[in-house]
């Protein structure tokens, strides 16, 4: 097939590779944009194996928490001019307080709003589109309640760029209510900001994941000179690696490399007078997967005036 200029340039923007690089890539996949990000990863042309969750688009991610209670949401707007409005950011409040407030399980659209329970929040969706002026979506939302003894944490990173929210468990209220425990969740919701897990531990990494990456780093192995009878052995090591960079528990703590999640979970745990879990954690990144759209201001005036003259 044939392979124009715009596939070669979202290929490059993607990930960062050449753009000979990238047009051999999509001639090799025939064209399958996601079999030619493999193909440069294979070659070690690319240079960022998680850009394609970098995407960005505009809006706002927001997280609040309400006792035991969090919550984390995503709102979507066309303009960033537009998340920078206090008429944007008072609905994104308004959808926060309905996910924490809330006991429906319906979609969030078709709920019965919070704060005007004769509107549906589709309804007050539609009041602030009007409003705006621009498409707005209510991307996605998730909410924590703690059961037993516990807190919840949440926050906000680069002025609503990404939101976390945490779940800790304790042994006992002594260790729930400890302030020892307080900064321990503040401190691990800012680390995973940061260094983006995929998941909590390894047990809990999706298999495949884990089977992609070492299909990828065996390509890239044998690529590279690699002799077959070895490439096995350190693809192993390799995933270890893997693991340990992408599973929280296993991370190096970015305020104390020395330091894993795991080994800080047990310091803090004696310090606080009873035994801590981290049970779950969310992490939303502003527009991560959307496929931002491009505009051409000079072809667009150009198609628009092309016949007026």
């Amino acid at each position: 097939m044939s392979i124009s200029a715009t596939m070669v340039k979202e290929l490059r923007e993607k990930t960062s590779a050449g753009m000979m690089d990238c047009k051999k890539a999509l001639e090799e996949a025939k064209g399958d944009f996601e079999a030619a990000v493999e193909w440069l990863r294979v070659k070690g042309l690319s240079a960022a194996a998680k850009k394609s969750d970098r995407i960005a688009a505009e809006g706002l991610v927001f997280a609040a928490t309400s006792g035991k209670t969090a919550a984390v949401v995503e709102v979507n707007s066309e303009t960033d001019f537009v998340s920078r409005n206090e008429g944007f950011k008072s609905f994104v409040n308004d959808i926060m307080t309905q996910v924490l407030n809330s006991n429906s399980t319906a979609p969030i659209l078709e709920q019965d709003s919070v704060k005007n329970p004769s509107k549906k929040i589709s309804d007050t969706l539609k009041e602030a589109i009007a409003t705006l002026g621009e498409n707005i979506v209510v991307r996605r939302s998730e909410k924590y309640a703690v059961a037993g003894e516990g807190i919840v944490h949440t926050y906000i990173h680069g002025e609503g760029k990404i939101g976390v929210m945490i779940e800790v468990g304790a042994a006992n209220s002594a260790a729930a209510n400890s302030p020892e425990t307080k900064t321990f969740a503040a401190d691990v919701c800012m680390h995973i900001a940061a260094t983006n897990p995929l998941a909590l531990s390894q047990a809990q990494m999706d298999p495949t994941v884990v089977a992609k990456e070492k299909e990828i780093l065996k390509l890239k192995n044998l690529e590279s000179g690699k002799k077959a009878e070895m490439v096995d052995k350190i693809v192993e090591g390799q995933i270890r690696k893997f693991l340990a960079e992408n599973c929280l528990m296993d991370q190096s703590f970015v305020k104390n490399p020395d330091l894993t999640i795991t080994a800080l979970m047990a310091e803090v745990s004696k310090k606080a007078g009873g035994d801590l879990t981290i049970k779950r954690f969310t992490r939303f990144e502003l527009g991560a997967g959307i496929e931002k759209k491009v505009v051409d201001f000079a072809a667009e005036v150009a198609a628009q005036t092309q016949g007026l003259n």
